[in-house]
């Protein structure tokens, strides 16, 4: 490809540095790779930073349905979630923390949708026609794992089907924390199914306004890092599946920088 001039989603040398050796090689035998792995995740980070459709990419960047191509693909066989987790774990060490989280926290986020279609439904609670959001974060705000449903799934519901992800995967979480939501059975559900000691932070009686709450102020910090990202102020994909690789794609882009930054390669 010709040189093009740079856009402020670009890797820096390095963050490529950083994320490059996770990037799958090209397969032994195929045709040589016509535009750079480096450019396709470049383009990636520009959809999701910026939030423009696939086909409205600036045309300095890789055809729009190649670089759609790697992106699926890689959401479909795992890339994208064995990048995030590896980085997770390798900013974790540099922070000084063991690599493997021992506690974390819950939350969801309501979101409204657009036409595409897919599933969707109506958050009484938040006044909401879209989907709904559910995050578990380490102590660092650092994504653990997530699970977009339609809004109308209960809180606890929907811890359910994130916390199943988990079990056996962090061999070291044992405590979480959550707001009141999450109370109720969830508690006991958590204990005997996942092994884990559920813990319910409440806001104190007769507060008023807002109020910091100790540890949940953590998740809703993540929340707040994903609102950077335009492509994830609403649902606009079919598949909550991509939903979900599109806000590991804005971590492992917040990751990156860090790593970068510390020279944490």
């Amino acid at each position: 490809m010709a040189k093009r001039a740079r856009y402020s989603t670009d890797c820096t040398d390095a963050e490529w540095q950083v994320i490059a050796p996770l990037i799958p090689a090209a397969k032994a035998g195929g045709r040589p790779e016509a535009y750079p792995k480096r450019e396709i995740v470049n383009a990636i980070r520009y959809v999701v930073r910026t939030g423009c459709a696939w086909r409205l990419l600036p045309h300095d960047f890789p055809p729009y349905r190649i670089v759609y191509h790697y992106f699926r693909t890689w959401r479909a066989d795992g890339t994208w979630e064995r990048v995030h987790d590896t980085l997770r774990r390798r900013l974790r060490k540099a922070k000084g923390r063991d690599p493997e989280a021992s506690a974390g926290l819950l939350d969801s986020q309501s979101v409204k949708v657009t036409d595409q279609g897919g599933p969707r439904g109506f958050d009484a609670g938040k006044l909401v026609k879209g989907r709904k959001r559910h995050l578990l974060v380490d102590t660092l705000g650092l994504l653990l794992a997530v699970v977009v449903t339609a809004a109308s799934v209960q809180d606890r519901d929907g811890a359910k089907r994130l916390l199943r992800r988990m079990v056996g995967r962090v061999p070291r979480l044992a405590h979480l924390w959550a707001d009141g939501a999450y109370g109720g059975d969830l508690i006991e559900w958590v204990a005997t199914t996942c092994g884990w000691v559920l813990e319910i932070v409440q806001r104190a009686a007769g507060t008023v306004g807002f109020v910091v709450l100790p540890k949940r102020w953590i998740v809703e910090r993540t929340f707040g890092w994903l609102g950077r990202f335009r492509r994830l102020s609403k649902d606009y994909e079919v598949l909550p599946e991509t939903s979900e690789a599109l806000i590991r794609i804005a971590m492992i882009s917040l990751m990156v920088h860090r790593l970068a930054r510390l020279h944490a390669y």
